[in-house]
């Protein structure tokens, strides 16, 4: 598949960039335009504040129009009072609404209306005092009258006497009365009769009448002069006060213009916001349309280059899983005849041969020992890389693990002058915990090339401990040949070499130090190197440090049972695959080899060119069952097969031990069993040449528990990984077996039941599972019936759900 490069995940960016941009920048002109607004707002909110208060003036000029009109009409003090007072409350609205208006030309306005009122004012006063004038005339015509009355009664008289009120009389008009009164007066008889003569009478009344008539003339003449007066102040009350209209209404008008202007900046303000936000809704949509079709297109790539990804990886692992398995077969098929080779060198080594022969001999054994290890490398190398090596976490004691593989390479390689030095730190006199195995594996490999590649001079090991980190640090420090530093990082890879005379004068397969770092690596830790060409190296190992703080951290079966302490080939044979591993892995942990099956005929095969020492097999199992193995590997008579011990492994309770003996059986250990009762037999077979004669006692069923997982543990070493890893490759093996049971069940395939029940049944009996164990019994049974078989089904569905179900709590 051609190499892509998706530039998704930038698109993405960009686009949530080019929208937030468009965010921001419509969100900045917004909010310029809503500050625009509200200031119109304002503005409009000001005017329509001055267009009230000038619609408040109007209402007050016309009110004080009304109430000149009035006092021009009646000439009263009081009406005249009230004009001015509401004439001063105009002026005070003036003055306020002179603060508040913007140009100077309203304020000038405002100013003519002031003064406009002061001069209506003052021609109202004029008006006043002319209508006071023109009643003088009135006053005399009165007095004229009352003469006429008085010319038949004639007595002192007084200013009431002619005219009602005098005090409203102008001073000329009154100071005239009061002379004609007083001449009255003194012309009054002094008897006591009071009465004159009726030509004195005549003569005061005539000259009275004649008096009063010339005032009368007067007065008339001026009353024209005052009625002209009066006309022209009239004139000028209506001109003045049309002026004053007018003034408000300019005023207002510009306010309202001013208004109807802010109102429509304020429309054009909004289309504009309108106009942003439409257009901000159709930039936003065509970005989203646009990276939309950019981003499902490279979604619709992706799934392509996903699926093409999926077939090559999907081949990639058939490959992988091809090799491991040409290399996992290979190396099997390569170890038997290399055993023998190099089992037929050491006899032919040991016999009478010549120097010629004695070095032919061990140019075949050291071939054979190389294509032996390259083997045991390619093996190691495959599982790493399949993921399929096996890490413990046991105690065991550091010092002993590195003293142990030191020796006994420094054994191998006696004849070089090489000084071996050994520190350990005293902190690490005391149990760890970790993988001694693979901590063996990578100190021979290390210490192994430091002495293959060092001549003469020393090799010096140091182990120590950083309690902080806390980690515990290897040192394996040589004055071998040294690496170039530019050949350095090539040790670690695979298949190579430091330079090509390494691998031409020292031999090896490059895999070594490769296999290493991978397991380090898995451990939790790292490998360094440090090296002078000519010189020496240093490799630093350093891995997690965890010391063993319970009191007995070794299970019993941990510690070494056999005799001598001489390890085994064993061959395991059972269809339980979950089963077939735990006993594998009991005698791995011995350190025995293990070559384990799950069907006879594989068994068969293997042991036709394998040596072994010990043979347990399954007794009830698919294609070959236990006693047919056992029957064939007599009588094909095998060159490898020398009556080594076989023993049965099974659940079956329906046979003597006796039936087994006869078989050709060592002995039988029942399902379920314990690791302590495997290596008990095994011990006590090797401590017994004879046949044994009594059957091991199985694991006694602890009836009060649902399930235990003791013996399981037992097993695995106490190790929880490991224990979790069993138990989901025990459920997931049940499920299925559970599916072929479903189908025989419903074609009532009472041999196909027998044969499924009894290959799921020793792991539940394994774990104490007694209920559902007992239920898988009775399937077993060749006479089982077919009625009730969904009724049974469907028990041994509910109980094992609510095991699984367990067990998957207990390992979380």
């Amino acid at each position: 598949m051609e190499s892509k490069r998706s530039y998704t995940a930038i698109k993405v960016l960009f686009s949530y960039i080019a929208l937030l941009g468009l965010v921001v920048t419509v969100g900045w002109f917004l909010y310029s335009e809503n500050v625009v607004y509200n200031k119109l707002e304002g503005k409009i909110a000001f005017e329509k504040t001055k267009i009230l208060r000038v619609s408040k003036l109007f209402s007050n000029v016309y009110k004080t129009e009304s109430l000149a009109r009035k006092t021009i009409q009646t000439n009263s003090e009081s009406d005249f009072k009230s004009y001015l007072t509401e004439t001063d409350s105009l002026r005070c609205r003036i003055d306020t609404l002179k603060q508040i208006v913007t140009t100077e030309y309203q304020k000038v306005l405002l100013d003519s209306v002031n003064y406009l009122l002061s001069e209506k004012t003052e021609n109202i006063r004029q008006l006043k005092t002319i209508k006071n004038k023109a009643e003088d005339e009135v006053s005399v015509n009165t007095a004229i009258d009352e003469i006429t009355k008085m010319e038949f009664k004639l007595r002192k008289l007084e200013l009431q006497d002619f005219t009602k009120n005098p005090n409203d009389l102008g001073n000329y008009q009154r100071n005239v009365l009061q002379k004609y009164v007083d001449y009255l007066n003194q012309n009054i008889p002094d008897d006591s009769t009071n009465t004159l003569s009726k030509q004195a009478s005549d003569s005061i009344l005539a000259n009275s009448k004649k008096l009063l008539s010339n005032v009368k003339l007067k007065a008339e003449k001026k009353k024209e002069s005052l009625n002209f007066e009066e006309n022209k102040l009239l004139k000028n009350e209506i001109a003045i006060s049309e002026q004053l209209r007018k003034v408000l209404r300019i005023i207002e008008r510009e306010i309202i213009i001013n208004s109807i202007k802010n109102n429509s900046l304020k429309e054009k303000s909004l289309k504009k916001v309108n106009e942003i936000v439409t257009a901000s809704a159709i930039i936003g949509l065509i970005l989203t349309l646009f990276f939309s079709v950019l981003i499902v297109s490279d979604y619709s790539k992706s799934q392509l280059y996903k699926k093409q990804l999926e077939i090559a990886n999907f081949k990639t692992k058939n490959l992988l899983k091809s090799r491991e398995q040409l290399i996992s077969t290979v190396s099997h098929d390569l170890k038997t005849p290399l055993s023998t080779i190099v089992g037929y060198t050491e006899l032919l080594g040991n016999s009478d041969v010549n120097s010629k022969q004695s070095y032919f001999v061990k140019n075949i054994k050291n071939s054979s020992e190389y294509i032996s290890q390259l083997v045991q490398d390619l093996l190691d190398f495959s599982q790493i890389e399949a993921g399929k090596i096996t890490i413990e976490k046991v105690p065991f004691y550091l010092p002993e693990i590195v003293e142990d593989v030191a020796k006994n390479i420094q054994t191998v390689y006696k004849q070089k002058d090489i000084e071996l030095i050994i520190n350990v730190d005293e902190k690490l006199n005391t149990k760890v915990v970790g993988d001694p195995f693979r901590l063996k594996q990578i100190l021979t490999n290390i210490i192994g090339n430091a002495y293959k590649f060092t001549e003469e001079g020393f090799i010096k090991i140091s182990a120590f401990a950083d309690i902080e980190d806390p980690f515990f640090i290897i040192t394996i420090e040589d004055s071998g040949i040294g690496i170039e530093k530019s050949n350095q990082k090539l040790v670690f890879e695979e298949f190579a070499q430091a330079n090509e005379n390494i691998e031409k004068k020292y031999g090896g397969t490059g895999l070594g130090l490769a296999i290493c770092q991978k397991i380090i690596s898995i451990l939790g830790g790292t490998l360094n190197l440090e090296s002078t060409f000519g010189k020496g190296s240093t490799f630093e190992i350093k891995l997690p440090l965890l010391f063993d703080t319970s009191e007995n951290t070794i299970p019993e079966i941990k510690k070494p049972i056999f005799l001598n302490n001489k390890k085994f080939t064993f061959i395991v044979i059972d269809d339980d695959i979950n089963l077939l591993n735990l006993t594998s892995g009991v005698l791995k942990q011995e350190k025995h080899k293990v070559l384990s099956f799950d069907r006879a005929t594989k068994a068969l095969e293997a042991v036709s060119n394998t040596n072994f020492d010990f043979i347990i097999t399954d007794i009830q199992m698919p294609e070959m069952d236990g006693f047919t193995f056992i029957k064939k590997l007599r009588n094909y008579n095998f060159s490898t097969y020398k009556n080594q011990p076989i023993i049965a492994l099974t659940g079956r309770t329906d046979l003597d031990l006796s039936v087994y003996t006869e078989a050709g059986f060592t002995t039988v250990i029942k399902k379920p069993y314990s690791p302590k009762v495997l290596l008990q037999t095994i011990q006590h077979i090797l401590e017994n040449k004879d046949i044994l004669t009594t059957e091991v006692n199985e694991v006694e069923p602890n009836s009060a528990q649902f399930y235990s997982l003791e013996t399981l543990k037992e097993f695995l070493g106490n190790d929880d990984d490991a224990l979790k890893d069993v138990i989901v490759s025990f459920v997931e093996s049940t499920d299925e077996n559970m599916v072929f049971l479903e189908k025989a069940i419903a074609q009532q395939n009472i041999t196909e039941i027998n044969t499924i029940a009894h290959r799921i049944a020793p792991m539940f009996r394994q774990i104490q599972a007694n209920e559902i164990g007992n239920i898988l019994k009775n399937l077993e049974r060749k006479d089982l019936e077919s009625e009730g078989l969904e009724n049974i089904l469907e028990s041994l569905k509910i109980k094992t759900e609510t095991l699984f179900t367990s067990l998957k709590q207990e390992i979380v």
